[in-house]
Parts: structure tokens; sequence; C-alpha cells
């Protein structure tokens, strides 16, 4: 299995603009090979940010890459540009080989 996660750093006071994008949102991720499950984690709150990370399961790597070269990849990340203002720099991408 692999797990794939992106960090995020949200802008104080837009914690609910950011879970709202998420909850709206459609992944394109139903039916696509390899997937298996899907949370949206909220971390700590600091003075400058909320921490958020998107976390998904896949059978594989090669699985998980797949779809990031896929039209359903393409589909789910069309709007992302629209919120400007609510992170604080990009996504931190973590992939993770499971282990035991």
């Amino acid at each position: 299995m692999f797990i794939a996660m992106n960090r995020f750093r949200v802008a104080p006071g837009r914690e609910a603009d950011f879970e709202e994008v998420w909850r709206a949102r459609d992944s394109h991720l139903e039916g696509v090979p390899g997937f298996r499950e899907f949370q949206l984690l909220r971390g700590p709150s600091h003075e400058d940010h909320t921490l958020f990370a998107s976390h998904s399961i896949w059978e594989s790597r090669e699985a998980f890459e797949a779809w990031t070269k896929s039209e359903a990849f393409r589909k789910a990340h069309a709007g992302a540009g629209d919120t400007k203002g609510m992170y604080l720099g990009p996504p931190q991408f973590e992939g993770f080989d499971v282990v035991l």
C-alpha cells in the first residue's frame, strides 16, 4: 500500500472556508483503480496558520502515480487556483510506502 499526504498551511480565519472547499468539491476518486480511502485531517493551530493534511490510501505507489496523470486528477484539481489568500504557500507533498 501507499499513503499520499499533502500538508496545507491555512491562513488564520480561513479554516471554515478551506473545509468547505473540500466538502463541496468532487474528488473524482470513486472508481479510480487502486484508490482505497481518503481523509481530510485538521491539525494544530499556530499564530500564523492552521495545519491541515489530505490523506489518501492507495493499493500501490504505481496506482497513485497513474491517478496523478489521469483525467480524473485534472478534473479534481481544476478549481485549485480559486482559493487565493487561503493558503500560506503551496501544499507540501509526502508519500509513504507502507512497511507494516
